[in-house]
């Protein structure tokens, strides 16, 4: 089962940053993927790293052996040369102390999830050097938008942004404007917002409402903002239209959620 981790600039001898993980699995004619944020700490031998969230997860189905050789085969080079490195430990779970519940605090938030659509087929195509230009600027222009709203960035990966907003309409206007303004470096983003609570210790969220919001976003297509009905029932005095999406099976997630898409 490889496993690797994307590693920035003087990021190889540093605790304490988060980053994006990437592990592939074949059985037979099947690959299994897992990819998400992670927390890394320590260095060397002694670094262990944790899912800040749960992963999100894909099966692909080749059909042959030698297709789902060649698929893996290839996805692992595609992370080698895109300062991925090979890792040999595991990615854990975060454990929490039983006793810690009393310092739990309950949140309720408009969860925002957006992942930029394609990013390793860019990255191959523009290199190295350029792809961490477009990034740089993906990354301010990201900020700028949450900070104009007044988002709360969660955290921030390779390719990926997990933020929370105190109203459906911010989150759904700033979904809109990062869409808008990362199109200008050439790059389409998918989006899913989710409305619920959470919980809060310290400097860790966690909470079912994140397990839906990732996977309302993984249900959108490019330049799609997408949102489940919980954060629809909560804008029927916005004026934002929606087109109904139907109703989708989320990965983990209990019963089936219709979902919609904001329709300007």
């Amino acid at each position: 089962m490889p496993k690797f981790l994307r590693i920035g600039v003087h990021q190889l001898n540093v605790s304490g940053y988060t980053s994006k993980a990437w592990w592939v699995r074949r059985v037979g004619s099947t690959v299994f993927l897992k990819w998400g944020a992670v927390e890394v700490h320590g260095v060397g031998d002694k670094r262990k790293i944790y899912w800040t969230i749960p992963p999100r997860e894909k099966t692909i189905r080749c059909g042959t052996l030698q297709r789902a050789k060649d698929y893996v085969k290839n996805a692992i080079a595609r992370r080698r040369s895109h300062r991925y490195e090979p890792l040999s430990g595991d990615i854990a779970i975060r454990r929490r102390p039983a006793n810690r519940g009393a310092e739990l605090e309950q949140a309720l938030a408009t969860i925002l999830f957006v992942d930029i659509v394609r990013s390793t087929e860019k990255a191959a195509r523009l290199g190295d050097s350029r792809w961490t230009q477009v990034m740089n600027h993906y990354y301010a222009a990201v900020r700028r938008e949450l900070k104009t709203l007044r988002g709360k960035e969660v955290v921030m990966t390779g390719d990926g942004l997990l933020a929370t907003f105190d109203t459906p309409a911010t989150g759904i206007r700033c979904a809109t404007a990062i869409r808008e303004a990362v199109r200008t470096l050439g790059l389409e983003i998918r989006v899913g917002l989710h409305a619920g609570e959470y919980k809060v210790s310290g400097a860790e969220v966690f909470g079912l409402a994140f397990h839906i919001g990732a996977r309302v976003a993984a249900k959108a297509r490019a330049g799609e903002v997408l949102v489940s009905s919980a954060v629809k029932d909560l804008m029927s005095q916005s004026g934002i239209r929606f087109k109904d999406r139907g109703v989708h099976q989320l990965r983990g997630v209990p019963e089936r959620w219709r979902l919609y898409r904001v329709d300007h």
